[in-house]
């Protein structure tokens, strides 16, 4: 069974377990998969319920895909997400997001926990990602291209979407929650960077840093799905504060914002499913 079956099977399962198939989905980064707990009429499935769909093993990170209802739209949660440090190859990291693509999602929001390099950006700070640069090293369209997904050289002019990024903008000054903009840079980790490579990072225009997203980004536009990505500040990057980097803050930290994290993806999504 090639790549394409194996992703077809699975939004296959998933399909003929739901009432009515999402149009907008939303990934949930490390620390905030409660957003998917207050879907209404949802229903879970495990990951490992799932032909093909890999498991979640980090910590934060629930590993379950909910489908349910925010207001009068139908949503698909992906309460954790797959890392290329966990010794996946890149086919396995965006398997979700293919799934997600082969379900007839419109618009996919893409949430993490990152690092962040500009020094404006405080603790607990949401960025909305504007651009991104790709230091994994690696790309999940790299081998034969397969015609049934997309174009052999899809254009990242526009990773994120310019529309999205206008609603995140028009939706946090309702609310009354500023959020900043900036461009995310995607290593592969686990190691946190060296302060060298902070500084780097910094010189070439980046504003946070991460283990996720920019995959599933290219994944989900050589589908042709519009894409949001919000980042959330739970950490000062190394050399930019005076104590250790460690997971159980970045946990910490995104679970004190979780609700406000929610509240804005939710209105997001009834904003950015509307035509």
């Amino acid at each position: 069974m090639d790549y394409h079956d194996k992703v077809a099977e699975a939004a296959s399962y998933v399909r003929a377990r739901v009432p009515v198939l999402p149009d907008v989905a939303v990934v949930l980064g490390s620390g905030l998969g409660g957003f998917a707990g207050g879907l209404a009429r949802a229903v879970t499935i495990p990951y490992t319920d799932i032909p093909h769909w890999p498991a979640s093993r980090v910590a934060g990170h629930a590993g379950q895909l909910v489908i349910g209802s925010v207001g009068a739209k139908t949503v698909a949660a992906l309460a954790g997400r797959a890392h290329y440090y966990e010794g996946h190859d890149m086919g396995t990291v965006v398997f979700g997001t293919r799934v997600l693509g082969s379900l007839g999602v419109k618009t996919l929001i893409l949430t993490n926990a990152a690092g962040g390099i500009n020094t404006a950006f405080g603790q607990g700070a949401l960025m909305v990602i504007d651009d991104h640069i790709n230091l994994f090293g690696s790309n999940p369209l790299i081998g034969p291209n397969d015609d049934r997904f997309g174009p052999r050289f899809p254009d990242m002019t526009e990773a994120y979407s310019k529309r999205l990024r206008a609603i995140a903008d028009e939706v946090s000054r309702e609310q009354g929650q500023p959020v900043a903009h900036g461009v995310y840079v995607g290593v592969h980790g686990p190691s946190y960077e060296t302060p060298a490579e902070i500084r780097f990072m910094r010189a070439i225009g980046a504003d946070a840093v991460g283990m996720s997203t920019v995959p599933e980004v290219i994944a989900a536009r050589h589908m042709g799905v519009p894409v949001a990505g919000i980042s959330v500040v739970t950490n000062h990057a190394a050399g930019l504060s005076r104590h250790r980097l460690s997971h159980q803050e970045v946990e910490e930290v995104a679970a004190r914002v979780r609700d406000r994290l929610g509240a804005l993806v939710g209105a997001f999504l009834r904003r950015a499913s509307r035509p």
